[in-house]
């Protein structure tokens, strides 16, 4: 039997990163449920440090998560850790778009905030290496 995953990212600003990737892949933030924080708060099984506000929604501080309109696909959580990131990703997303797309979503996702890091090719294949707001590469190919 196959097992499903979650991508996981950590991240300083989960909210903001969640936000940032549903506009890259044309995902859905996930909601999060206000009555259920609330409750979890109210019992002492959380604590008001444990929320934040996030585009004037209560949420809990520490993850936000995106989902694909498409049925099927991993979801990817962004969880807030306070470690700053220092060194390459040991692993990275693709964005496959095609060739014929490539350049144009490499402006699009450097209008978005996005930061080229370089361009490289192997055979065939040809792919541009990106680093999202704060500095987790992934390609474009």
């Amino acid at each position: 039997m196959a097992t499903d995953i979650q991508i996981v990212i950590d991240c300083a600003d989960p909210h903001g990163q969640a936000d940032w990737w549903a506009e890259v892949l044309g995902w859905q933030v996930e909601p999060q449920d206000e009555a259920f924080i609330r409750r979890m708060v109210a019992t002492g099984a959380a604590t008001e440090a444990d929320t934040t506000t996030h585009r004037g929604a209560l949420v809990w501080r520490s993850g936000a998560a995106i989902t694909s309109p498409d049925p099927d696909r991993p979801r990817v959580l962004f969880q807030q850790v306070p470690e700053a990131k220092t060194v390459k990703n040991r692993v990275h997303l693709d964005v496959h778009v095609g060739a014929d797309r490539r350049e144009g979503e490499v402006g699009r996702l450097l209008g978005l905030g996005a930061t080229e890091l370089h361009r490289a090719s192997q055979g065939p294949f040809e792919w541009v290496t990106l680093a999202d707001p704060e500095g987790n590469e992934f390609c474009v190919a």
